[in-house]
């Protein structure tokens, strides 16, 4: 087992001065979640991993400082040249022919400091577990941005909700495919009517709830009801996620 003194001679003194460039960017930023809540957001890990990259303790490395820079709304270079360098390089080593996702323009919040980002990510689920991770993906979406006094007056806490983008054509006309929604992940009492995503058996989806006598079903709002049959949704294998709160389309 390595010792405590063999893990921390790989934190050189440019891994310091990287992490306390980042620790007086996180310092300075308003409205952040907590440190738990920030690390499952952005990819970064548990509480622990993002105090131990603030706090000089672990190395930063790329995927980490991609979730920081995500998460704060800064540059790599702002904190960390090194990894900036990286990412570059690895930007360069792409195949003929391949393509990047065009990277996202960060948004200046000190002018615009009203607003507050909702991130697009992907689900990792795992049947029969009410918890979930999630993985921020650029190349799915941009973030949706919303005026605080607007999240405010409905009762919405930022770091409470996530988006993502729906696939299939089972919900439509209501919902269509590749329309992107905001999940409000604090909200998971049953409410008939009402539209949520759900964990079903490992699989994230979104339904329409629906209460019929002492059962509870999702179902899809698509009325070829033959290829897209109601489910019952039980405590065994579905479990509510949270309700959809906003829908963002090209479809009108």
């Amino acid at each position: 087992m390595p010792t405590s003194s063999s893990r921390t001679s790989k934190i050189t003194s440019e891994h310091l001065e990287e992490s306390a460039k980042l620790r007086a960017i996180w310092e300075s930023t308003p409205g952040k979640p907590p440190q738990a809540v920030f690390g499952e957001l952005y990819g970064i890990g548990g509480q622990s991993a993002v105090g131990n990259f603030l706090g000089g303790r672990s190395p930063l490395s790329l995927k980490a400082a991609r979730g920081f820079a995500r998460g704060l709304n800064v540059a790599l270079e702002d904190f960390s040249p090194r990894l900036a360098a990286e990412a570059r390089e690895i930007a360069a080593a792409v195949a003929p022919g391949e393509r990047l996702p065009p990277p996202i323009a960060p948004v200046d919040m000190d002018q615009h400091g009203d607003l507050a980002p909702v991130r697009v990510v992907r689900l990792t689920l795992k049947a029969g577990m009410s918890g979930f991770a999630v993985d921020v993906d650029e190349s799915e979406a941009a973030p949706i941005f919303f005026r605080t006094d607007w999240l405010r007056r409905r009762g919405f806490k930022p770091y409470k909700l996530i988006a993502i983008k729906i696939h299939g054509h089972s919900m439509e006309p209501t919902l269509f495919h590749d329309d992107v929604v905001v999940i409000n992940t604090e909200d998971i009492e049953p409410k008939d009517g009402e539209v949520f995503a759900f964990n079903f058996e490992g699989e994230p989806v979104v339904k329409r709830l629906q209460r019929d006598s002492a059962t509870w079903w999702m179902a899809s709002d698509n009325p070829d009801q033959r290829r897209y049959p109601r489910k019952e949704c039980s405590d065994a294998h579905c479990i509510i996620l949270g309700r959809v709160v906003h829908r963002q389309s090209e479809r009108i």
